[in-house]
């Protein structure tokens, strides 16, 4: 796989796209959760295209696959976080079917590219 900049792959710009959804859909989380519920999913969110960039970056196979697993580690937890944060009333069913959706693609997408390097 030849990429010269991260910002070149879907899997980045998607994980980014992302992050920004998160931001939006917190913006009406009680404040009462900003140190924790709320922190805890902007760091997991941020952590995946973090990671991705990083990974890539590194210009290493071997690198870049151990930096997508931390990327999917940060996908488990931040769709763990989100079901919690729809038990707790503030996501909507369907708010979480989306950011269901949109995490298991990401998921696909990042299997995918560690089984291609």
């Amino acid at each position: 796989m030849t990429v010269k900049y991260y910002k070149d792959l879907l899997i980045w710009n998607k994980a980014k796209d992302l992050v920004k959804e998160v931001y939006i859909a917190i913006r009406k989380f009680p404040e009462i959760e900003k140190y924790i519920l709320i922190s805890q999913i902007l760091r997991s969110a941020n952590s995946i295209p973090t990671n991705i960039a990083e990974g890539q970056a590194r210009q290493h196979s071997k690198e870049f696959i151990q930096f997508l697993h931390i990327a999917l580690g940060s996908l488990a937890e931040l769709d763990t976080q989100l079901c919690i944060s729809k038990d707790l009333g503030y996501l909507t069913e369907e708010e979480l079917n989306k950011f269901d959706m949109k995490i298991t693609e990401l998921r696909k997408m990042t299997r995918g590219l560690i089984s291609k390097l």
